[in-house]
């Protein structure tokens, strides 16, 4: 099986990724760390982050 490719560097930390490997349920007080006070929002899928680097299209909420 091929490994997959990023589209864009950093996207292996981003939450839309670490979602769709199931992030959440493997290390939810990871994830919650990741996500409690959210001062980010994801423009592409909507998700929240206190910290711009988890989201590929950042925007201050």
């Amino acid at each position: 099986m091929a490994k997959a490719t990023m589209p864009h560097i950093g996207h292996d930390k981003h939450l839309c990724y670490l979602n769709n490997l199931g992030f959440q349920i493997t290390n939810p007080k990871e994830f919650k760390s990741l996500v409690s006070n959210g001062k980010f929002f994801c423009r592409i899928c909507g998700r929240v982050a206190a910290n711009e680097r988890n989201l590929c299209k950042p925007v201050k909420l």
